[in-house]
């Protein structure tokens, strides 16, 4: 059963000091939605082949998996405004190194140095939902807090904005100017993202937040009862000691999840481009995107909407099952189409899946440690992203674009399988619902 709830999102529109961080952090996503697919559209219409683009593509992915998780927890430990700059500042770097040897059409190896260091690019998507979590958590917006469901909705309206405009502003750009035209203008979008967010302080969570208002909580319980306050506590637990992708059953089983989505999605991408090519029109890969885009961002804000009342591991078994399926039909691509008819069909299932396994992490993971928990997820996605657009690539120099699909409806099958087979691990690691904390200074 579920009940629909049309004026959910008014909350969140009157939380008028989160529109700064939330313009920041669209466009940084604007850099990061066009990653795979720009440096693939910018590295073949300069005439490098398909298998170095995905090469390419790939180690910008694999660098991403293994350095922003990282970069994450070292900001759940000294705060956004510390760490975000430096580690903007190498990922630029890397693009410029990327453009820089596109542009004089020099030799492969420049580029695989710059994919590597593009890599440390932070995660707005993370560190967007981790600010709307502490200013709801923490009580600092009182009664007029939105519902943390309704927070990830449109968390996903906005990304899918960034995947909807950006892959086709870069192709379109690409086509139009020269080749580095879109990973150009994605990166002063981003640049300037950083700038507003690390400019936007007053709704950045503060390192341990959520330990130091447990603690307040308990010492007062302690001197209602007349027993003496511990204090000191929560700051030593405040500091992150593992990783999360050790300590927490979920968050491994979410990331398996998204790679598979990654491995399946970015294999798509690149046959959807090899696609545009064969039928000398560039522009369909980004009208697909488009197309696809902005049925995921209707389904994602119509599905803010509605209030589920199963619980959130059957959800996210649902949820993997459906996108799985509905993208397994991949196999019967064999025009442009039936490659639109499935781009659409596979569109209407992802918010869903994005907005449902966000909600199981903010769940399942301490509120201080969620710009770490949801960078996983994405690390995890993109680990996937590092095989699929290789993978996509030699096949088609290969076999031909047709046969990359049919791979790509393989790796569909892998969502909707780990989901059932972890559903007991998914259930078991998921916390009670919140409740909002009484407000607190923050120090």
């Amino acid at each position: 059963m579920a009940a629909v709830s049309p004026g959910v999102y008014k909350k969140v529109l009157q939380v008028r000091s989160a529109y700064a961080f939330d313009i920041a952090c669209l466009l940084m996503r604007f850099f990061g939605a066009m990653l795979n697919i720009g440096v693939v559209t910018m590295l073949t219409l300069s005439g490098y082949s398909f298998f170095t683009a995905g090469l390419a593509s790939s180690l910008i992915a694999l660098s991403i998996f293994v350095v922003t998780p990282r970069v994450s927890k070292r900001i759940d430990e000294r705060g956004q405004s510390a760490v975000v700059p430096k580690a903007a500042a190498v990922s630029l770097l890397g693009l410029v190194i990327l453009v820089g040897n596109t542009a004089v059409h020099g030799p492969v190896w420049p580029l695989f140095v710059g994919a590597l260091l593009v890599g440390f690019y932070p995660s707005p998507q993370a560190m967007a939902r981790a600010r709307w979590t502490y200013l709801i958590r923490s009580g600092k917006l009182g009664e007029a807090a939105p519902d943390l469901r309704t927070m990830f909705s449109y968390e996903s309206v906005l990304d899918d904005m960034a995947f909807i405009f950006s892959p086709s502003i870069s192709i379109a750009l690409a086509a139009a100017i020269v080749p580095t035209a879109g990973m150009i203008a994605g990166g002063v979008a981003f640049a300037v993202g950083v700038v507003l967010l690390c400019a936007s302080k007053s709704t950045e969570p503060v390192p341990g937040w959520s330990d130091n208002l447990a603690e307040g909580a308990q010492a007062a319980a302690a001197e209602v009862e007349g027993e003496p306050a511990t204090v000191g506590a929560g700051a030593a637990r405040s500091v992150p000691k593992k990783s999360l992708m050790r300590t927490s059953p979920a968050v491994r089983v979410l990331f398996i999840i998204y790679a598979f989505a990654g491995a399946f999605l970015g294999l798509f991408d690149t046959a959807t481009v090899s696609l545009a090519e064969d039928l000398h029109s560039p522009d369909f890969a980004g009208a697909v995107l488009m197309a696809s885009g902005a049925v995921s961002m209707v389904v994602g804000f119509l599905f803010g909407m509605v209030r589920l009342r199963a619980p959130l591991a059957k959800q996210l078994v649902v949820a993997a099952c459906a996108l799985g399926l509905s993208f397994g039909t991949m196999f019967f691509i064999n025009s442009a189409p039936s490659l639109m008819v499935v781009a659409l069909i596979g569109a209407a299932t992802y918010s869903p899946l994005l907005i449902v396994a966000n909600g199981v992490c903010e769940r399942a993971v301490p509120d201080a440690r969620l710009t770490e928990a949801i960078t996983w997820l994405n690390a995890g996605y993109t680990c996937g992203a590092a095989f699929g657009p290789t993978t996509a690539g030699a096949i088609i120099d290969l076999f031909g674009t047709m046969a990359s699909f049919k791979v790509g409806a393989v790796l569909c099958l892998g969502m909707p399988l780990t989901a059932l087979l972890c559903y007991r691990i998914v259930k078991r690691n998921i916390r009670p619902a919140y409740t909002v904390m009484e407000r607190r200074e923050l120090s």
